[in-house]
This record gives structure tokens, C-alpha cells and sequence, in this order.
């Protein structure tokens, strides 16, 4: 099961630290991921039941898919509020993961049961089940770029999936200044660019889908000792959506009682 305890984590000024690290590239090495600044704009309120593993925006709604046998959910947002608008519960067998929706059809992966479920946007009415097929064995994030779905298995690999058939048309390895990434989450697509959270880390990754490699890092411990302090239940970060219309981003995590809109700078 996805779920870690926390040690304790000294609350910090509200805002999203940079990256830090040297850059000790050679010629034979890629250089070091950037570093990002990230700033909140709004935060709202978000449900601590939500065992958070896939978040988006589409068509200025919003969405999530929340994990936990017995638990697990496909969800749609008042942002405003927090509440749902529209809910379907995943039956006790299986673990929801990571969502995406391409040309109002919605798409949820399972962790371990190697099934992908297909809905319809308006009414969340199940109307396919699909196999699909990971190195692990398992399904974490998903995110599409209009063509693909795009999904990971909590490993360094991403893969691009053929969305009537959830057949894998390509694999990608994602690389940190020429080691292997690990634990790659939540996954979003934004302006050309992969953003991955890092499961267990306070990370989200900016990866090149055309290397692989880790251009940039934004680093969101800041906010993950706050929610620690207003919440100690509170669990990992996880949870990116981005509204391409407005070009807001938006961040939470799992059992988290707040989501947050943030910008990311250079």
C-alpha cells in the first residue's frame, strides 16, 4: 500500500522553497536539474478522507481519483468548496490510482490489479474495463498529452498508452543528472513537459518527455510542514492539475485538509 508515516517536520515560512544541490556536472554527465520558485496564490479547502492519487482540470472542473481499498473514488470537485459535485465508489477489490481525461472520456488506472477503467464524462457511467501491462506490475499517475495517455508504475519508466486499448506504444526512463529517478507519482502535463511528483519526497519534477531527463526541480517542502502542522494525519504530497485555460496550477496531497494554486518561476 502507498502510505508512509512522517517524522515530525519543523513548520516553516508558507511558501515553496528552491531546489538546492551543486552542480557537479562534467562533460560525460548531464548537468544538474534547475531549481524553480514556487509561490501560493489561494488555498482551499480539500477533503481528509481523500487519500489523493489523481488530480486535474478539465474544462474548469475539477477532478480526483482517491485510493484505499474500500475507499477508493473517482471524483468531481467544487473547488470552491471542496465537496463533490459527483462521485463514483470503486468496488472494495480494487485500489484507484491516477486519472486522465482525453476528449470527454475519462480514464482511471487500479494499483495493482493491472485494469484501467473508462467512464463518461457527464454521467461518471463505467462503460469499459481494460488490461493494461507495467514492469512493476502496477499503475501510479497518468496524464495525457491529447494523443496519449501517459501513466507510470512508481519506478523511474513512463509509458505512453494507446487509449482505445491501453497498449503501450512507448516507454521513457526518467534520469536526475544521469542517475535513474525513482518513486515517479502523480503525473501532469504542462506546456510540453512532464511534472511528476516524487513519491515520499516533497519534490515535483519538470522531466523533458522527449529524454527523459529532470530539467528542473520545484521544491514544496515549505508547504508540506504546514499542512504537518494544521493536520499530523496528513500524509505525502501528491496531486497536480493544471487549467490550461486560466494556466493556474494546482497542488494537495494525501489526507490533506487544503489544496493550494501555486505558480512556478524560474
Amino acid at each position: 500500500m502507498k502510505k508512509i508515516i512522517l517524522a515530525a517536520l519543523i513548520p516553516l515560512t508558507f511558501s515553496c522553497n528552491n531546489g538546492s544541490g551543486s552542480n557537479d556536472s562534467t562533460s560525460t554527465r548531464p548537468p544538474e536539474p534547475e531549481t524553480m520558485n514556487c509561490v501560493v496564490q489561494k488555498s482551499y479547502l480539500h477533503d481528509t478522507s481523500s487519500f489523493t492519487e489523481g488530480l486535474l482540470m478539465y474544462n474548469g472542473s475539477l477532478y480526483e481519483s482517491t485510493g484505499i481499498k474500500g475507499h477508493s473514488k473517482l471524483l468531481k470537485i467544487n473547488l470552491a468548496t471542496g465537496k463533490p459535485e459527483k462521485e463514483v465508489k470503486l468496488d472494495s477489490a480494487y485500489f484507484g490510482e491516477g486519472i486522465a481525461i482525453l476528449r470527454d472520456t475519462i480514464y482511471q488506472l487500479t494499483y495493482q490489479s493491472n485494469i484501467a477503467f473508462v467512464y463518461t464524462l457527464k454521467d461518471f457511467k463505467k462503460v469499459k474495463e481494460l488490461p493494461f501491462s507495467t514492469e512493476s506490475g502496477e499503475g501510479w499517475g497518468m496524464t495525457t498529452d491529447g494523443t496519449y495517455l501517459i501513466a507510470d508504475d512508481g519506478t523511474s519508466n513512463i509509458y505512453y498508452f494507446e487509449p482505445s486499448t491501453f497498449k503501450v506504444v512507448k516507454k521513457i526512463t526518467v534520469t536526475d543528472a544521469g542517475t535513474l529517478s525513482y518513486n515517479v507519482n502523480e503525473l501532469e502535463y504542462i506546456d510540453g513537459y512532464l511534472y511528476a511528483n516524487q513519491w515520499q519526497l516533497p519534490y515535483i519534477l519538470k522531466i523533458d518527455p522527449a529524454s527523459g531527463q529532470v530539467v528542473a526541480k520545484i521544491d514544496l517542502t515549505d508547504v508540506w510542514n504546514t499542512i504537518k502542522h494544521k493536520d499530523s494525519h496528513a500524509e505525502v504530497l501528491n496531486g497536480i492539475a493544471y487549467d490550461a485555460a486560466s494556466k493556474k496550477i494546482y497542488v494537495t496531497g494525501k489526507w490533506w485538509p487544503e489544496l493550494y494554486e501555486v505558480q512556478f518561476s524560474k
